[in-house]
């Protein structure tokens, strides 16, 4: 086995990174696929990402960017289909991940690097099969989410909880997005410390970045391009709504803050930008519905997901942004909030305390009582000079999360997964 990566099988069977961010099972873990897998390509590393084929009219394989291809698996019927429903299709999954490898010489592929349980699977098939290391990134834990369950979200099934446990076991390194998360696998899953690397994620500097006053990216000029007026106090959520991410902590607390402060009427406006996911695709107006109960509808304004420049706008228009999850393994919105000079409140569960710094680049929270969230946005809106001294320390804070950083740890983590195989080769012979 060769030290040199030349070529990476990369595994999101679940969802695609030609998805859109923000709507169906598409977010932060498919920019975190397509941002690496560019920059991989961009050192000389091909990049070939396998995910399941949900329509007909996808061909079998597309360029996503120089070195980089996206293989459609076909694996049961050409629709999205529910995370249960997945199991059903590994094995077929599986097949295609096998037949593509088989069709070229041995030794294809140098390393397989699998996103999210379902891809672990195939993961370590391929991983026995081709003979070369397995890298395994979790992104969200089963029992982590379990002990911290939204309202009106159902529990991860137990078969997703034993998989994530021979994934744990099988994989030669697992990448964890923060210190959190890699406690979480050794202390919740029994991980090897030693097979545990820590890599942090990453943001798009040359998109995300402030606006200077006067100039095209300012926040008054986004304003302007978005449609928002001059003086309005702008809340923005970015992400999948969902339980999950708690979209209705930030409409309750506005309410709130409405009924303690009524001068704000007519000057605060909730953005929310995003698609239904997971439970609340069942209930796709289930927030509209919430605004109307609490009688903000015209202090409410929905946007579907978007792309990149768009989003990035949204930030620079915005106040403040609000990430009140009940869990993130890291939370790239708050990054690219901070990135754009926007200050965040956010909960403090999962990677949130790595991605946002209390005091410094946004607010934390404990919990996820909307008056406790009031009560921080109402001192922030009051307080202009504490809100611009939060978004100068928040270009610096996410200034240290640039993707080519991500990229230099991954390159190490993969360099040492394939020095260790080939070492285990060696003394097995």
């Amino acid at each position: 086995m060769s030290q040199r990566i030349t070529r990476v099988a990369t595994i999101s069977m679940h969802t695609s990174p030609l998805d859109q961010p923000g709507t169906g099972d598409a977010g932060g873990m498919n920019v975190y696929i397509v941002e690496v897998a560019k920059r991989l390509a961009a050192r000389g590393v091909e990049v070939d990402i396998f995910t399941r084929a949900t329509s007909r009219a996808l061909p079998p394989v597309a360029e996503l960017a120089p070195g980089v291809l996206v293989r459609n698996v076909v694996a049961g019927p050409f629709e999205e289909l529910d995370k249960p429903e997945l199991p059903a299709r590994l094995c077929e999954f599986t097949a295609g991940v096998l037949g593509t490898e088989a069709a070229h010489e041995p030794g294809h592929y140098d390393l397989v690097h699998s996103h999210y349980w379902l891809s672990g699977q195939p993961a370590w098939v391929a991983q026995r099969r081709w003979g070369v290391p397995m890298v395994h990134t979790m992104h969200t834990l089963a029992k982590v989410k379990n002990a911290a369950l939204a309202a009106g979200d159902a529990p991860e099934p137990m078969a997703r909880v034993l998989g994530e446990e021979q994934v744990v076991e099988s994989a030669d390194r697992l990448v964890a997005n923060t210190p959190e998360e890699a406690r979480q696998l050794i202390d919740l899953y029994g991980a090897d410390p030693e097979r545990v690397e820590t890599v942090a994620p990453g943001v798009n500097l040359s998109v995300f970045r402030p606006g200077r006053p006067g100039r095209p990216g300012s926040g008054m000029a986004a304003r302007r391009r978005l449609g928002l007026p001059r003086d309005a106090r702008v809340l923005l959520f970015v992400g999948r709504i969902q339980p999950l991410k708690a979209p209705d902590v930030l409409l309750r607390a506005a309410a709130r803050m409405l009924a303690e402060d009524p001068s704000l009427r007519g000057r605060l406006l909730v953005v929310v930008v995003g698609g239904p996911s997971g439970s609340a695709r069942a209930r796709p107006e289930e927030m509209q519905r919430l605004a109307a109960d609490l009688g903000i509808t015209g202090s409410v304004r929905f946007e579907p997901p978007c792309p990149q420049d768009e989003l990035a706008d949204w930030y620079r228009a915005a106040d403040v942004t609000v990430v009140p999850s009940h869990n993130e393994s890291f939370g790239l919105v708050a990054v690219e909030s901070q990135a754009c000079g926007t200050p965040v409140v956010a909960a403090a569960v999962g990677g949130l305390p790595t991605a946002v710094r209390h005091g410094v680049s946004g607010m934390l929270i404990d919990g996820h009582d909307p008056a406790d969230y009031a009560m921080v946005l109402r001192r922030l809106l009051a307080e202009p000079r504490l809100r611009a001294r939060l978004a100068r320390g928040a270009v610096r804070h996410a200034g240290a999360f640039g993707w080519d950083a991500t990229v230099d740890r991954l390159l190490s983590v993969y360099t040492g997964a394939m020095h260790a195989k080939l070492t285990e080769s060696v003394i097995g012979a």
